[in-house]
């Protein structure tokens, strides 16, 4: 793997009709979001050859979103194991799933992508400036690019958010 791309869900209905959580829906600003965040990937240049997404309905929508608006065409896998997923269980999922793929990208929730994308950032040497801006907020519909460029650490290429990216942004 050569990049990671790491994108929180775009923002959702606080409940969903069946009263679970796992059947969360996108708001239209939540799908307007990931939308957003496909173009801007796309100007990035970045585009995922396999994207592993939680099976919750809110991030397999931010998922298809993202491929409409990027135009890409992608191999996707949903999974359970990455809804609420701590790092370990995002890492895990790379590792079983992420063989071949040069450009991977997770859509799943916080904290845990939250927590994986400081670590990475951290283990990768990101600027206090970086670091800073990771660490205050990681709200919905929030894109980061890690590469590795023959490196052992991970760099942090990109941080996108959707407030910042034309969208509306969410919490």
């Amino acid at each position: 793997m050569d990049r990671l791309i790491l994108m929180r869900h775009g923002k959702a209905e606080r409940h969903a009709h069946s009263g679970g959580d796992f059947e969360r829906a996108l708001v239209d600003s939540g799908r307007a979001d990931a939308a957003v965040m496909g173009r801007v990937l796309a100007e990035a240049g970045v585009a995922p050859d396999l994207l592993l997404v939680s099976s919750a309905r809110r991030t397999r929508e931010t998922a298809d979103q993202v491929l409409t608006a990027h135009d890409q065409k992608a191999r996707v896998e949903h999974l359970r194991d990455l809804y609420h997923a701590d790092p370990e269980d995002i890492l895990q999922a790379l590792d079983d799933h992420g063989d071949g793929a040069a450009t991977v990208m997770v859509v799943g929730h916080n904290p845990g992508l939250h927590e994986l994308a400081l670590r990475l950032a951290v283990q990768g040497g990101a600027t206090p400036i970086q670091t800073s801006k990771l660490r205050g907020r990681f709200p919905t519909a929030t894109v980061v690019v890690f590469a590795w460029n023959g490196q052992s650490a991970p760099v942090l290429e990109h941080l996108f958010y959707a407030h910042e990216s034309g969208g509306a942004g969410g919490e």
